[in-house]
């Protein structure tokens, strides 16, 4: 969940996304071969990424790299339970689509507990108590479903994904209990920190990725697919054929 709501709060750059994208997939159609079946738009996806790793490389890693360094670790906690508080709820509903009714009991008294004894979820208590988190999203429940995954696909500013998971952003947007405060500048804070959080826990593994991958296209691409296939059978998925 928190995968899909991190970049809500980019959708300024509208101008500078299209110009980008034209530039980086132009460059991409001439010198990519298909090779993978699930990815058949692999021209434009390079393309995306490689926009993505330009915004990345000038926006985001710097200010989380700040934030990592100067804010205090029990500041940051504090943000990262509180988040997941959030995410928590949303994982609730998808469990319960799903007919996980262990998985969605431990998500709603999770959410029930850290928001009260945990002030709104800043101490996570339920890890405490042993309550095991669940995350579930819109995505991992159309698969539940039966609905394939479909080509991947690289999206601005959102990263990895698939046409499944592409179409089940708009509801996992309205189920993100912070797209609901109508109070404005609270509503694009937590938007706000939900990224600068979600990439300060990335710098460590995009530190090592830059270290043991050859092609960091194919190998973000390979370990997104395996995750979100291992996600949707909960770490038991059949045989591929």
């Amino acid at each position: 969940m928190k995968r899909t709501s991190s970049w809500c709060a980019l959708h300024g750059a509208r101008r500078a996304l299209s110009v980008g994208l034209v530039l980086a997939a132009c460059h991409g159609c001439a010198t990519v071969q298909y090779q993978d079946p699930r990815d058949p738009l692999e021209s434009f996806n390079r393309g995306v990424y490689s926009f993505n790793e330009g915004l990345d490389q000038a926006v985001f890693k710097p200010v989380a790299t700040v934030y990592r360094d100067y804010t205090p670790q029990l500041v940051r906690t504090g943000v990262g339970n509180f988040l997941g508080n959030l995410d928590d709820a949303w994982s609730f509903v998808n469990s319960a689509l799903q007919f996980k009714l262990r998985h969605a009991l431990d998500n709603f008294f999770r959410f029930g507990v850290n928001s009260t004894i945990g002030l709104f979820g800043v101490l996570d208590v339920a890890s405490e108590m042993q309550i095991e988190r669940h995350s579930e999203d819109f995505g991992q429940t159309l698969g539940v479903w039966g609905v394939g995954p479909g080509p991947y696909v690289m999206l601005p500013f959102f990263g990895p994904s698939t046409v499944r998971d592409t179409v089940a952003l708009p509801v996992d947007f309205n189920g993100d209990l912070a797209s609901h405060t109508t109070h404005i500048p609270t509503r694009n804070t937590l938007r706000a920190l939900n990224v600068i959080d979600t990439r300060a826990n990335l710098l460590g593994l995009s530190s090592s990725l830059d270290e043991v991958a050859l092609d960091k296209y194919s190998f973000t691409r390979d370990a997104f697919l395996q995750r979100r296939r291992n996600a949707i059978y909960d770490g038991d998925p059949p045989e591929e054929q």
